[in-house]
């Protein structure tokens, strides 16, 4: 007996109807199917909608395109299915507050970007930019789709476009959880935090790639692991141990941040009360040249000890991040002494200077600790454009508008104590601790250059450089004589450090700043 066909459209009953619906979101919801999500699993690594529903607040994922389909028909693409075209994209609510996202299916094809895939992407880019809304990309993908040639191209062309638009518009974050190759890798470049699992690679030409053209032999974690990316590139901006870790941490991050860049950041409840800190008093060592943890002196001013350093291990003699002083979210920037004396070279420049602008752009009043000794001498910074990267920490903290508080505590000399937000480049408030010295440069070194014939002419030379230089040292090492210019605002004990940080934020609430109209200025690339 023939099999009875399908009922038509047309004939199916309302509840028939219903019943093909959930069959077809189940397929949907299933991906690439069981088993390609059990070797998912298997990778360490979860699917694209558990990634989705363990970021979001329980019941608040609103799907988007969920039924999108390609349209490609060749190289046997015609008839073959993928389900949600590979991507997992719609809004929900994080800590109560919207934000718009895109989750690639690695079971799905890999998650490659095809046409429907890209457009479904830049579909929540759109719906982010118009909401005001953060915009956060969890990748696990292995590129574009060949088979779709010029589609997959145009697609990425229209992703990358769109993360311009948004970029200082809303916050942009992107988790890197799988593979990342080629133009992939451009998207997260985009944008303003990259968290990267311990699972996940990034790069834009493979191993196979490399060895072919170069003959150079590496492993994809060698090349493009986040232990590279943080250390050496400097590509990204947090470690996660695995899916769960990121997805933590990428809640952490949002929550110091505003929705977008009309809104100040959250305020957390702070009951008003900041205590004297004896404990700052006796962080800093007698000796000028000793070394000590600049974090220490972070942890305890900002509440609860609550500070999320980014990128914790590239140009570790500077230190940025986000904590809350008196409950208002600040961006932390300083030199780190216990790292090569807390030099500014090429790359804390870089990472200075894009930290500051991030700040700026959303509205998050910035905090500066200086311990500069200089810049980094050397034929390799020099050669290597040491003048145009340290000169991207002076535009950046020029331009931005921002309450700006500096600290100064122990060394600042020369152009670097300028770079590091010095009153010069407008700092809103500018307060020194009694172990501030501000001077050109160290004492011992503008004794030799201003006294080298007085000291050639003594009788007992040692002598009367080691006079010079205490006299030197009492004249200009010191913060009075700054203060006396007006260079410093107050000079205050370390104990009365966070004390004076709240008072002066709550200061400069109303800050208003008015620049120059202009497109916009051109920062030293």
């Amino acid at each position: 007996m023939a099999e009875k066909p399908a009922p038509s459209v047309h004939e199916m009953t309302v509840k028939e109807k219903i019943e093909e619906l959930r069959k077809r979101k189940e397929k949907m919801y299933l991906g690439g199917g069981k088993d390609r999500i059990e070797k998912q699993h298997k990778a360490g690594k979860q699917t694209a909608r558990e990634r989705v529903l363990g970021l979001v607040d329980p019941d608040s994922f609103l799907e988007d395109y969920l039924f999108a389909a390609h349209r490609a028909v060749d190289f046997g693409m015609e008839g073959k299915e993928f389900p949600g075209e590979g991507v997992v994209t719609g809004c929900g609510t994080v800590d109560g507050r919207l934000v718009h996202l895109a989750s690639q299916d690695f079971t799905v094809a890999g998650g490659a970007v095809g046409e429907a895939h890209g457009e479904k992407i830049v579909g929540v880019q759109q719906h982010s930019l118009k909401m005001g809304t953060p915009f956060i990309f969890v990748n696990d993908s292995g590129g574009a789709r060949i088979q779709e040639g010029i589609d997959s191209l145009g697609a990425y062309a229209r992703i990358f476009y769109h993360n311009v638009l948004l970029s200082g518009v809303v916050p942009q974050i992107s988790l890197i959880l799988g593979p990342c190759a080629g133009g992939a890798a451009y998207s997260p470049a985009l944008t303003d935090f990259i968290i990267q699992s311990r699972q996940a690679q990034m790069f834009i030409t493979g191993p196979t790639v490399i060895k072919q053209v170069t003959g150079e032999e590496v492993s994809a974690d060698e090349l493009g692991g986040p232990e590279v990316h943080m250390r050496k590139s400097g590509n990204i901006h947090l470690i996660a141990e695995n899916d769960d870790h990121a997805i933590e941490l990428c809640k952490r991050l949002l929550s110091f941040l505003p929705s977008n860049n009309l809104e100040d950041p959250p305020r957390t409840p702070f009951d008003g009360l900041v205590d004297y800190d004896e404990t700052l008093n006796s962080i800093i060592p007698d000796e000028s040249k000793k070394a000590y943890n600049v974090k220490e002196i972070i942890n305890r001013v900002v509440d609860n000890g609550d500070f999320l350093e980014i990128q914790e291990m590239f140009a570790p003699n500077a230190v940025v991040g986000f904590g809350r002083i008196a409950g208002y979210s600040v961006g932390i920037i300083a030199n780190q002494p216990s790292h090569i004396a807390g030099v500014l070279d090429i790359d804390s420049s870089d990472k200075i200077s894009r930290f500051v602008r991030f700040c700026n752009a959303f509205n998050i009043p910035l905090v500066t600790f200086v311990d500069v000794p200089g810049y980094m001498p050397g034929i390799n910074q020099e050669h290597g454009g040491i003048i145009r990267h340290g000169a991207k920490i002076l535009f950046a903290y020029s331009a931005a508008t921002v309450p700006k508080i500096t600290i100064v505590l122990r060394k600042a000399y020369g152009g670097a104590y300028v770079a590091m937000c010095c009153k010069g480049l407008e700092a809103d408030r500018v307060a020194a601790w009694p172990t501030a010295e501000i001077a050109v440069m160290g004492a011992e070194g503008a004794v030799a250059v201003v006294s080298r014939k007085e000291i050639d002419e003594a009788e007992d030379k040692d002598a009367r450089r080691a006079e010079l230089v205490e006299e030197y040292r009492r004249t200009f090492s010191s913060p009075y004589m700054a203060a006396s210019r007006r260079m410093v605002d107050n000079i205050i004990e370390p104990g009365e450090t966070r004390r004076y940080i709240a008072m002066a934020l709550g200061s400069l609430l109303t800050k208003r700043d008015h620049r120059p109209e202009k497109k916009h200025g051109l920062i030293p690339l």
